[in-house]
């Protein structure tokens, strides 16, 4: 009687989680990035918002986007030494853009954090997915990769901001991302 009800449990929990996937997949075909790079993305955006050409604290970002302040500040090292940021000591210290907000695009601080984006199991050196072949939906994979990859490279922190352009977008996806621009 127990086990009929575990299983029970679990079936049901694969089928929620089935029906979430699927929903996640027909609704946005979203890609999740890992934290670093959504927090990094985040912050730099309210600095090009609320920072303009003055220093910004990282404890006034942290407590926007409620970040964690010495996640922030590992965060914010990667970013300068990237050049994308420079930091500026003094009481009106803080951090500031090291360009223009329409001269940054989102590739450029992923990658400053040192996140890919990868849509396969596959490593640079690696053959395959599975061992020494590859998986059946490789290719499938990894041209949606690229997809997302020109799509970063192509939007800048300034259009993030303002709403990406339609001219950017996918079909049809252009009203529910102005949507929740707003």
């Amino acid at each position: 009687m127990m086990a009929a009800l575990h299983n029970t449990r679990r079936v049901a929990e694969r089928k929620r989680c089935e029906q979430a996937a699927w929903i996640k997949v027909k609704v946005c075909c979203a890609v999740e990035l890992n934290t670093r790079s959504r927090y990094a993305v985040m912050a730099m955006t309210d600095l090009a918002k609320f920072g303009g050409n003055d220093a910004m604290p990282l404890s006034a970002i942290a407590e926007r986007q409620q970040i964690s302040l010495a996640y922030l500040e590992q965060i914010f090292q990667r970013l300068r030494r990237a050049d994308l940021v420079e930091s500026v000591r003094g009481r009106s210290g803080g951090y500031r853009l090291m360009k223009p907000a329409a001269d940054i695009t989102i590739a450029q601080i992923l990658l400053a954090v040192e996140e890919e984006t990868r849509m396969t199991r596959c490593q640079e050196d690696s053959p395959g997915c599975l061992g020494e072949k590859r998986c059946l939906t490789h290719g499938l994979w990894h041209a949606l990769g690229g997809h997302i990859a020109a799509f970063l490279a192509n939007v800048s922190l300034q259009e993030t901001l303002d709403g990406i352009p339609p001219s950017k977008l996918a079909r049809g996806v252009a009203t529910s991302v102005q949507v929740a621009a707003e």
